[in-house]
C-alpha cells in the first residue's frame, strides 16, 4: 500500500487533479454552508455581470449562478458516482460470470452485452430517460444502463486470464469452491484494472448526466451543471457567464478525473512505467 500511495504522489499531474477533485467536493458537500440560499431563489436584478454582488453573476431570472453551480455539484457528482457504482456492479458481476465460466454462459452474456454496444450510449440514454420519466433516479439508471458493457469486457478478459494460472489450477484442485475460487482468489487480482475504469466511468457518466440534463431530460426541480447551461443556452451571447461557469466545473472535473485515473493506473500497474 505504501509503494502504491508513493508511485501515486509521485505522478505529478494525478496530485494536481486529486487537489482540484478534492476542492470539487469539498464545494458540494459545505455547499449549504456557503450559500445557504436556495438555488433556484430570484436574488437580484437578471444578467447581473460577474465580479459585483455576485461573484458569478446572476442568470436571466435573477438567480445567483454560484449558488447554481455549487449546488450543481452535488446533483452532478452523485449522479457520476452512484451511476458508476451500479454499472460496475453489473459489469463485473456479468464480466466474472463469463469469464470464469466460459462456454455457454460466455457467449449468452457476451452476446448480450454487444447487444448493448451496438446502440449508441447517448441516444439510448436519451431514450431511457424519455421512457421512464425524467426524474434523479430515471438519469442514474439510465447512466449505468449505457456504461456497463465496457467493465464486462474488460473483466471477463481479466479472468479468463486468471482462470488459466497456476494458483487457479491449484485452487480447482485442493477442491475449492467456485464462489470462494471467484471472490477470494481472482476478484481481488483484478481489483487493479477495476478501480481504475471505474474511476474513468464516473467521468463519463458525468458528461453524460450534464448532456441529458442540457436536452431538458432531467429533474426540472433539482439544480444540475446541464441543467443551468441548458437554461442558459439561449442567451448565450449576450450573458456568456451563465453557460460559461458550469461549463468550467464540468471541464475542469472530468479533467481532474481522468488525471487521477491516469495516476491510478501508473500506481496499481508499475510494470506500465517500464514499457
Amino acid at each position: 500500500m505504501n509503494d502504491m500511495l508513493r508511485r501515486f504522489f509521485r505522478h505529478r499531474p494525478a496530485v494536481v487533479g486529486l487537489l482540484l477533485l478534492m476542492a470539487v467536493l469539498g464545494a458540494a458537500m459545505f455547499a449549504p454552508t456557503l450559500y445557504p440560499t436556495n438555488p433556484f431563489a430570484l436574488v437580484g436584478k437578471p444578467f447581473q455581470a460577474p465580479g459585483g454582488e455576485y461573484l458569478f453573476g446572476t442568470d436571466m431570472l435573477g438567480r445567483d449562478v454560484l449558488a447554481g453551480v455549487l449546488y450543481g455539484a452535488r446533483t452532478t457528482l452523485l449522479i457520476g458516482l452512484v451511476a458508476t457504482l451500479i454499472a460496475t456492479f453489473v459489469g463485473v458481476s456479468v464480466g466474472g460470470l463469463a469469464g470464469y465460466f466460459g462456454g455457454n454462459i460466455d457467449a449468452v452474456l457476451m452476446r448480450l452485452t454487444e447487444m448493448f454496444q451496438t446502440i449508441p450510449f447517448f441516444l439510448f440514454a436519451i431514450l431511457l430517460v424519455a421512457v421512464l420519466t425524467p426524474t434523479i433516479q430515471s438519469v442514474v439508471m439510465a447512466v449505468a444502463i449505457v456504461s456497463w458493457p465496457p467493465m464486462a469486457r474488460l473483466v471477463r478478459g481479466e479472468f479468463i486470464t486468471m482462470r488459466n494460472r497456476e494458483f487457479t489450477q491449484a485452487c480447482v484442485s485442493m477442491g475449492m469452491g467456485h464462489a470462494r475460487i471467484i471472490f477470494v482468489h481472482i476478484l481481488p487480482n483484478t481489483l487493479s484494472s477495476i478501480i481504475v475504469t471505474g474511476s474513468l466511468m464516473v467521468a463519463t457518466a458525468i458528461l453524460t448526466e450534464s448532456g441529458l440534463s442540457f436536452l431538458g431530460l432531467s429533474d426540472a426541480n433539482t439544480m444540475s451543471w446541464g441543467f443551468i447551461i441548458g437554461s442558459g443556452r439561449s442567451v448565450l451571447r449576450t450573458a456568456w457567464w451563465v453557460c460559461a461557469f458550469p461549463g468550467i466545473a464540468i471541464m475542469l472535473t472530468v479533467m481532474a478525473i481522468n488525471l487521477v485515473g491516469d495516476g491510478l493506473n501508473d500506481a496499481l500497474n508499475p510494470r506500465l512505467r517500464t514499457l
